[in-house]
């Protein structure tokens, strides 16, 4: 499989070279024919090709087998005019990468919880309360004087159809139960909309339960009893955020894992940001990027069936949770001692003992 690399911003670049380390380890213990090929895209193709996103890049993503994209500066950029493109906004939109999924889990020593956190959210990807991808032509952001700015929300049946799709079918293989979230309450047209097309696809699928939540109190509940929820789909904006305090509450946001997915395009992202602030330092923690890198290698197993990658993509996430077991080989950012190179470094060790003990695997 051919995975194109695209480093980015920030702490991308440092975070980026272990995590492929870790896809190498996998890739010579299970054999699963990975060949990498890396690409400038964010502030240092901006300088080197006077915009954040070569076409040639754009071209390239629909002939190999999956994405590596490593955390970008966006606020940073000039406007679009002046080649200001959002990489991670533009290959949402441009290959329909409709559903962003976000797993959260609690581990010892780390949350935040009262009780055991194992969720998965399911965030639509491609509209909502994001203006800048929103319209066919311009901005859905405007200001028709200096006083008074507005912002489109879009929501589309289609849209809403495929995220709820998505977010059934990992329920149906998980413990049967989808929490849709919404706030119809006020935006009675929009999020109404949301909900009659979830409920369609709840039609479909007899053996999930489906409940429905507000979103303030789902924000609440998260902290108060997060053993309730299983799997969570909702709109973009309200996805960006829940996700962010679930992972948050589960340990920290730099451990969560993060999947961006359409029909025949899967782009692997960090939930985090570019964290300019400790870039250029080592200390950057890359579970979030490894972990997300793990999920693509099962997308794409499970698509192929391909047993091999989906066994690699379980037993590279089982060997971040055992390196994260010990708190002395946390990053520092969970109180640990270890440096970026040092903990993937850690994991790739792991990920090996983990194949020398168990039979019949390369």
């Amino acid at each position: 499989m051919k995975v194109l690399v695209l480093p980015g911003d920030g702490i991308g670049p440092e975070i980026v070279p272990p995590t492929l380390e870790v896809l190498e380890a996998a890739d010579g213990a299970y054999g699963l024919g990975l060949a990498f090929e890396t690409a400038d895209i964010g502030l240092a193709s901006l300088a080197q090709q006077g915009t954040t996103l070569p076409q040639a890049v754009i071209d390239r993503i629909p002939e190999v087998g999956g994405v590596v994209l490593g955390p970008v500066s966006h606020y940073e950029y000039p406007p679009r005019q002046e080649g200001g493109i959002n990489p991670s906004a533009e290959l949402r939109v441009r290959f329909e990468l409709f559903a962003n999924i976000r797993p959260s889990r609690s581990r010892a020593g780390l949350h935040r919880l009262r009780a055991p956190m194992d969720i998965v959210l399911v965030r639509e990807n491609t509209e909502g309360f994001y203006s800048d991808r929103n319209m066919y032509a311009g901005s859905g952001e405007f200001m028709p004087d200096a006083d008074n700015a507005f912002s489109i929300r879009k929501i589309t049946a289609r849209g809403c159809e495929r995220v709820a799709r998505t977010a059934f079918e990992l329920a149906r293989a998980r413990r049967g139960k989808v929490t849709a979230v919404h706030k119809a309450n006020v935006l009675k047209l929009s999020d109404g909309l949301f909900l009659r097309e979830v409920r369609k696809v709840a039609a479909g699928f007899p053996d999930v339960r489906l409940d429905e939540l507000i979103v303030d109190a789902t924000a609440a509940a998260l902290i108060r009893r997060p053993d309730d929820f299983d799997v969570i789909v909702t709109t973009n904006m309200f996805g960006d955020i829940l996700s962010d305090e679930a992972a948050e509450l589960s340990g920290s946001l730099g451990l969560g894992g993060s999947l961006n997915v359409g029909h025949d395009i899967a782009v692997a992202q960090a939930a985090h940001g570019s964290a300019p602030d400790i870039a250029g330092r080592g200390v950057a923690n890359p579970t979030s990027l490894i972990l997300s890198a793990a999920m693509l290698l099962d997308w794409r197993g499970r698509r192929d069936g391909n047993e091999a990658m989906i066994a690699a993509a379980a037993d590279i996430e089982t060997a971040v949770e055992r390196v994260l077991d010990d708190p002395a080989s946390r990053t520092h950012d969970l109180g640990g001692g270890l440096g970026t190179a040092e903990f993937s470094a850690a994991v790739v060790a792991g990920l090996r003992d983990q194949v020398r003990v168990a039979p019949g695997r390369n």
